[in-house]
């Protein structure tokens, strides 16, 4: 950890003002983005890079969480059932990811951006006809937790690229119906995230923190947007964009293979 001079603090507000922005737009707090970006552009091991990122989604998933939910609430006893299982999934594992080998950890990184845009992409035109199907209890909402808080655990983001597609298609909810039940979800599991990865010692604070302080400035009005948005378009931009992030890191990390 080194304390970053004028001209890179600058541009860590920056970096930070932008990550914020999109991670309102999308409810997934810009870990998707700052995660390949450490890895490839500051040279950040997988672990380290999760641990980093999580440092500027938490305070962005709080806000745009308060902002989707002055919006579309969610009733408190749902909120607090898939938020403490999601919690309770991060706590366990995210002290086995802390403890991956980088190689395999950055492998499961990859691979999970990579199939998660393909099943959107492949899946998003059967959304309109899929509506008028039967569609799960929602009283099994809160099982989703286990499965977002399982990815916010071993990848540090996740929570809500899992879970606003299973909320909205499984689940029968709007998109931003959905991304507010995800903020549910990450919002609380992100706080317990990043603890467990600053207690193994893979947060670097000095790029952490001035990346968060520029998301505040941001993300309400990424959320402001989301909500301006046709839902069609917010989903394909949501699909577009993680397809691309995939491809970045994968490309990436061949490169540096080679």
């Amino acid at each position: 950890m080194h304390l970053p001079s004028l001209i890179e603090l600058v541009g860590l507000l920056g970096l930070g003002a932008g990550l914020g922005f999109f991670g309102g737009v999308f409810g997934i707090g810009g870990g998707i983005i700052a995660i390949p970006l450490l890895v490839l552009s500051f040279g950040m091991e997988q672990a380290m890079a999760q641990g980093t990122a999580l440092v500027l989604m938490v305070p962005n998933l709080l806000i745009a969480w308060r902002r989707y939910s002055q919006r579309h609430p969610v009733p408190l006893g749902a909120a607090l059932r898939i938020g403490g299982i999601a919690s309770l999934t991060t706590l366990l594992v995210a002290q086995l990811a802390t403890r991956l080998p980088p190689g395999l950890l950055r492998g499961v990184f990859s691979a999970f951006l990579l199939l998660l845009a393909l099943r959107m992409l492949t899946q998003r035109r059967a959304v309109a006809a899929d509506e008028k199907a039967g569609r799960v209890d929602a009283r099994l909402m809160p099982l989703v937790g286990v499965v977002g808080g399982g990815c916010m655990g071993l990848l540090g983001i996740g929570g809500g690229l899992v879970a606003t597609p299973l909320f909205a298609g499984t689940f029968g909810q709007r998109q931003t119906v959905a991304q507010s039940l995800s903020l549910a979800l990450v919002a609380p599991s992100s706080v317990i995230a990043l603890f467990t990865y600053g207690s193994a010692h893979s947060v670097d604070w000095s790029l952490g923190l001035p990346m968060a302080v520029g998301g505040l400035f941001s993300v309400s009005a990424g959320v402001a947007l989301a909500h301006k948005l046709p839902e069609a378009r917010l989903r394909a931009a949501f699909a577009w964009m993680l397809l691309g992030t995939a491809s970045w890191l994968l490309l990436g990390l061949l490169w540096r293979a080679l």
